[in-house]
């Protein structure tokens, strides 16, 4: 089964990091992927630009609103996201929790729901 796992963080603390500190981090998620892949449970994943750069867009009653950048004030904001392949969730948990996010923020896990 397919799990998308959506990585939570704090965008201003990453925006505030050192420059080494923000490469250890971009090592880390290097190596990350690198093993899921060894281990044949990547299908795919990236990072996001920040939540200020994007829109939130509703369609209520045939009229469309659209805000721009987070429309929500909040501690982290979705930085990025996997997809991986487990053999039930508590796979995908334990995947999940191998991930450099979860130790400077939030990583939520779904299964994904084929259309």
């Amino acid at each position: 089964m397919q799990y998308v796992m959506l990585i939570h963080v704090d965008e201003g603390a990453m925006a505030a990091a050192r420059q080494e500190d923000a490469k250890a981090v971009m090592a880390a998620y290097g190596a990350y992927t690198e093993a899921m892949r060894q281990a044949d449970v990547w299908r795919g994943g990236e990072r996001l630009h920040p939540a200020a750069s994007g829109a939130v867009i509703r369609n209520k009653g045939g009229k469309t609103s659209v805000v721009n950048g987070p429309y929500a004030e909040a501690k982290e904001q979705l930085g990025g996201y996997y997809v991986i392949e487990a053999a039930d969730l508590d796979a995908a948990i334990a995947w999940a929790a191998r991930c450099p996010g979860a130790a400077m923020g939030a990583i939520e896990v779904r299964p994904i729901w084929p259309m």
